[in-house]
């Protein structure tokens, strides 16, 4: 993947403040006539990709990788997310400015902006992006705001919110269509002739459209497995239809992820959360997760996780006592922050993919080698690590018990995700929506855990201000609590 690194740093400035190009109300994107200016599409994609990238690994992930016994929280809200204490008072930024008035808004306006100017390339790359920033919200609140956001009838202000099933599987007919429908709309998009396109604007893909194809399909097998607890058929079918094709996110130079600047105000959100900002003394590194990837003896271990004085310095998460001094403790490494902060935040990537794909194999019985697409999962994201050739290799000769899918199609099951929640780290939230699915990997409880019932939370609670504002929210008693499960959260 080739990153303009000039503009990525001029990109990552202008995401900081998103509602430059963003509304300041996240549900009026319509023209008035006292908004007449348009801002064209060059202008509109790497802003929204930023804002993407920038929403997974900014709030959302300290959260989420929190709770998943990643991080661990040594003060602020962190220290009360390891003790699954969430409120509606989390996350206001995120809802607002990030997700629904920062990338998603902007991903509507470049559709627009495309459909007018004869871009389909615009359009195919933002209606995939568009979809992965809804999941990404679904994911996270359950029910939200879908058909009547971002094109609301007139601008509607109080949307109702839009069930889980129906954004993942449609029965509300809307222009939206269903994520699936999203991403298929944009990858036809991506099929016809396009006298605009992307060029170094794309801080992705540097406009080859061809590695956005791929991407979107590896999207559609992780929506796919996504349902695949309450839709097996559906799950399945899309699934068989994409691996059949062999045409997905096949390397890590394919890896959809996005690149931030190595300067002070265009650094990636979680080099600047751990490093350089109000909050960095708030999280450090699990011991849990050390501790499995020691138990493991594995390679990624020191290429994750910083040793400031030489040792891993981490906190069990709940502890309740003093954390260790923040310049010895073991923090994000290069692999997830760059060398100055640049990232990258990695949304959907090869190794990903092929877990994705193993999984598929044993659960839903499709045709392939699980074994190969383990394995290969695993080496993709031991390189993506910068773990050198030799080293991999020794490291499947000296531990066949690890690389070997063996025992039960549930014990196979267990080891995919474990390994895929490994290769996810610094994506709290993909390994948060794959421990929801599967109950993998196995987690012990943190300490002093409180909370609802004392339960790791399975869903955030819709932020306050929302609640106060639209109606057309859960109220009252009838707001669901972080222990209650979303739509597609049947283990």
């Amino acid at each position: 993947m080739k990153i303009i690194k000039n503009n990525i740093r001029k990109i990552s400035v202008f995401v900081l403040s998103l509602s430059l190009v963003g509304c300041s109300n996240f549900l009026d994107v319509n023209d008035t006539p006292n908004n007449p200016l348009k801002v064209p599409a060059a202008t509109l994609l790497p802003t929204a990709l930023a804002g993407t990238a920038f929403a997974n690994s900014n709030e959302l992930n300290r959260f989420a990788s929190t709770i998943m016994s990643v991080t661990a929280g040594a003060s602020g809200s962190p220290a009360g997310w390891d003790r699954y204490i969430t409120s509606g008072d989390d996350f206001g930024n995120q809802w607002s400015y990030e997700l629904y008035g920062g990338a998603m808004v902007n991903y509507r306006k470049l559709i627009d902006v495309a459909n007018q100017d004869n871009g389909p390339a615009y359009s195919g790359v933002a209606k995939i992006m568009l979809a992965l920033t809804f999941a990404m919200t679904t994911d996270v609140w359950g029910d939200v705001p879908y058909y009547e956001a971002l094109i609301g009838d007139q601008g509607k202000t109080t949307p109702v919110l839009t069930p889980q099933k129906d954004i993942y599987l449609g029965n509300v007919e809307g222009s939206l269509g269903n994520l699936f429908d999203l991403v298929r709309s944009g990858l036809a998009d991506l099929e016809k002739e396009s006298p605009l396109g992307p060029r170094v604007d794309d801080i992705v893909y540097g406009g080859n459209m061809e590695s956005w194809k791929r991407a979107g399909n590896s999207l559609l097998l992780k929506l796919a497995m996504q349902i695949s607890a309450v839709e097996p058929a559906q799950s399945k079918a899309i699934l068989q239809e994409i691996i059949s094709k062999n045409y997905y996110i096949n390397s890590n130079s394919a890896n959809l992820a996005v690149n931030f600047g190595g300067q002070v105000g265009s650094q990636a959100p979680i080099w600047t959360l751990t490093h350089n900002s109000l909050f960095q003394n708030d999280l450090l590194i699990s011991t849990r997760f050390v501790t499995l990837l020691t138990d493991k003896k594995d390679p990624r271990l020191e290429r994750f996780v910083t040793k400031p004085t030489g040792e891993y310095v981490t906190l069990d998460n709940g502890f309740a006592g003093t954390a260790p001094p923040f310049n010895d403790r073991s923090k994000y490494n290069v692999y997830v922050t760059g060398q100055s902060g640049e990232g990258p935040t990695r949304l959907i990537t090869y190794a990903q993919t092929s877990f994705i794909i193993a999984e598929a194999i044993v659960r839903h019985g499709i045709a392939g080698d699980a074994q190969a697409m383990y394995q290969q999962g695993i080496r993709a994201s031991m390189s993506d690590a910068g773990v050198t050739s030799a080293v991999i290799d020794k490291y499947f000769v000296d531990n066949p018990a690890e690389v070997t899918l063996t025992g039960t199609a549930a014990q196979r099951i267990e080891k995919i995700i474990t390994q895929k929640y490994i290769s996810l780290f610094s994506n709290g939230l993909e390994q948060w929506n794959d421990w929801r699915r599967t109950g993998y990997p196995v987690l012990a409880e943190h300490q002093n855990a409180a909370g609802i019932d004392g339960t790791r939370p399975v869903r955030a609670v819709y932020i306050f201000a929302e609640q106060q504002r639209n109606p057309n929210f859960p109220q009252g008693s009838d707001v669901p609590n972080s222990n209650v499960k979303v739509w597609w959260d049947a283990n």
